[in-house]
């Protein structure tokens, strides 16, 4: 079944110039990118990607390290797109994603782990809506 999801490039891999990089790694596995922009993420657009952790403890540091420099976000299509993704781009500590993962192979920090994805269908849908509110 062919689905959409979301991936963001984080600041960091931005700044130590990763997005090719990590880029391929979605091309190389088969998906299709259907949408791409580099942005700063607005106050409004963390607020409601972050809705869900607001309130926790690391929350105002999850906006901080956001706002701190520019994002690549992407939309990605084709069959079981949110758990390939998912695979692509390994646990959420560095320390502990396998080696051959995106951040077991570029991440250096649990709190600046160089990549966002989607962790579901639901969950997709709602983060594609808030950065391409136009696509189809």
């Amino acid at each position: 079944m062919s689905e959409r999801t979301f991936v963001m490039i984080k600041p960091d891999a931005v700044r130590r110039g990763l997005v090719g990089k990590i880029l391929s790694r979605f091309e190389d596995s088969g998906l299709s990118m259907v949408a791409m922009r580099r942005l700063t993420v607005t106050s409004d657009i963390s607020s409601a990607l972050y809705a869900e952790h607001d309130g926790k403890p690391f929350y105002q540091k999850l906006l901080d390290y956001i706002h701190s420099g520019s994002v690549v976000a992407t939309a990605w299509e084709g069959p079981n797109s949110v758990k390939l993704a998912r695979k692509l781009i390994g646990a959420t500590d560095p320390l502990e994603a396998a080696p051959g993962t995106i951040r077991g192979d570029f991440g250096l920090a649990i709190d600046e782990n160089i990549v966002h994805g989607s962790d579901s269908v639901p969950s997709a849908e709602r983060e594609l809506g808030i950065f391409f509110p136009d696509l189809e």
